[in-house]
């Protein structure tokens, strides 16, 4: 399954790359499940970013590599997260972002992900649960990003 979702802010490509940190990276963790950061190693190639899920009744491990960053001739800044170790039921992620140039001297941050499970009818059922816990972002990013 695809989803894609796009959040305007005031800061530059460079600025808003620059604000991917692990401080934001927990801001922008959703209330449910809770999530505990283990390692963050930031957000270029060779990365590693590992987690754990709290879901109240289990732990689960998240271990994501960045496999690509870097800027592209039209100035979008970008850096791309591949799971490694996942928790189920999901079996692929692959997860662009994307700072676009805006206009005003502004970014557009994209949020591109890619994931699967072991049944397209089980992805489907879970697009909306993926939608909402990457829409939780838009109003941090905003906040993070003025």
């Amino acid at each position: 399954m695809l989803i894609t979702l796009r959040t305007a802010v005031p800061q530059s490509p460079a600025r808003v790359m620059a604000g991917f940190t692990r401080a934001l990276f927990e801001a922008l963790a959703p209330p449910f499940p809770k999530l505990r950061v283990l390692r963050f190693d930031g957000c270029r190639t060779g990365a590693q970013v590992e987690i754990e899920l709290n879901t109240g009744v289990k732990k689960l491990r998240w271990t994501s590599l960045i496999v690509d960053d870097g800027v592209q001739p039209d100035g979008t800044h970008f850096f791309v997260d591949e799971g490694q170790i996942l928790p189920p039921p999901l079996r692929y992620w692959r997860h662009r972002h994307l700072i676009q140039p805006g206009p005003h001297g502004g970014s557009v941050i994209v949020d591109a992900l890619e994931y699967r499970t072991a049944s397209p009818w089980l992805d489907r059922l879970l697009y909306p649960a993926m939608w909402a816990q990457f829409a939780w972002r838009r109003p941090i990013y905003r906040r993070w990003f003025t």
